[in-house]
């Protein structure tokens, strides 16, 4: 199952990943990077604003980050690419970034969680989106980190899919509920399940492709599709049903930096993963229907095939019969119970009908009870 940009990659071939070997008898918070080989600078940049003011801006240096964590707006510091370890450790060191977070955050295998740390809360996800041209899972993981006045979020690929909230915050005037640091994260997380329900909407047309495919042509060549569609549900699997535990610890969180007006909003969220662990196990469900629906056509052709060559034996039975008799070495001369058709002039001929009447007949009756 191709995936691309993923440390769990569901390709047999996929890219070069640095595995957690390189960890282990490592203190714990030991910052490693785990997942797919990297190279490149890490893209940084940071969009600040209010109510009714913004800026955006690309960043070269860490060290142009650090005045944003005691500024009067509010600040969203993006980290695209996560496999430059000392980036993240100097980021992490200046906002108060707990070490164990920060080895989470660089661990691309890591299962989503959420974790309040009292000074910041953080929340790791797996974002999802599929290629339904080349029948690809891609997976990505997403961290969230957010204090008083400040987010951060930290995406395993140089390519953000965090656009629209971007694009939301500098066209909205005024920013009423963007200016608070809970509801930024709470727009990063919700456009993630977001992708969730595109992935699935792309994997329900496939499998309804499929499906018309083996019921109306009973195409046998459609097995290695079935196959892959069911190790990407695998995956997504892996993926999405921890994040529903992940946003329900973050609505029954007491931090003061989850405010109480949140709430309607995280539960919001929480039933939008209720609705995607739905839609998961109902595809789930559909391609094992897919697997019967193509054993069950392999099955009845097999049927037709067996039942084909027993009415062929059939037929061929009494006409071996006759030829084995007929086939005999019988002598006339010497009586006449061997065999008198032997010495009629149109012997030969009448053997050849009583061969067409009996298959012809046969066949018929065959026919007749619907066996054919």
């Amino acid at each position: 199952m191709p995936e691309t940009s993923s440390s769990a990659s569901s390709s047999p071939g996929g890219a070069r990943k640095r595995s957690v070997a390189g960890k282990v008898g490592l203190m714990p918070g030991s910052l490693v990077y785990v997942g797919e080989k990297r190279e490149g600078p890490v893209r940084l940049s940071v969009l600040d604003f209010d109510a009714t003011t913004h800026e955006f801006r690309d960043v070269k240096r860490v060290e142009e980050l650090f005045a944003y964590r005691d500024s009067d707006t509010n600040s969203w510091i993006r980290v695209n690419g996560i496999h430059d370890v000392t980036v993240i450790e100097q980021l992490g060191a200046h906002f108060g970034i707990h070490a164990l977070t920060l080895e989470d955050i660089l661990n691309t295998g890591v299962r989503p969680r959420f974790e309040d740390n009292g000074e910041y809360l953080s929340i790791v996800v797996k974002a999802v989106t599929y290629d339904h041209e080349r029948r690809e899972l891609m997976t990505r993981q997403v961290a969230v980190v957010w204090g008083k006045g400040w987010v951060i979020s930290f995406e395993e690929t140089p390519e953000s899919m965090l656009e629209p909230v971007r694009t939301r915050i500098e066209k909205t005037v005024p920013r009423l509920r963007m200016v608070h640091a809970d509801y930024l994260a709470y727009a990063l997380i919700d456009l993630i399940v977001d992708h969730y329900f595109l992935a699935f909407e792309r994997l329900g047309e496939q499998i309804e492709e499929i499906e018309d495919d083996l019921v109306e042509h009973e195409n046998g060549d459609r097995l290695p599709d079935i196959l892959t569609l069911k190790r990407v549900l695998t995956s997504m699997r892996r993926a999405v049903w921890p994040v529903r535990e992940t946003v329900g610890m973050l609505d029954r969180s007491d931090s003061p930096l989850v405010r109480d007006e949140m709430s309607i909003y995280v539960r919001d969220l929480y039933e939008h993963t209720l609705q995607v662990l739905d839609l998961l196990e109902t595809y789930r469900e559909m391609v094992s229907g897919l697997l019967d629906i193509h054993l069950t056509s392999v099955s009845n052709k097999m049927n037709s095939v067996m039942k084909v060559l027993t009415i062929i034996a059939t037929i061929f039975i009494p006409l071996g019969f006759l030829a084995g008799v007929y086939g005999m070495n019988f002598d006339t001369d010497i009586s006449p119970f061997n065999l008198p058709e032997l010495g009629l002039r149109y012997g030969y001929p009448l053997f050849w009908l009583l061969v067409v009447v009996i298959a012809g007949g046969l066949a018929i009756w065959f026919k007749r009870k619907r066996w054919l």
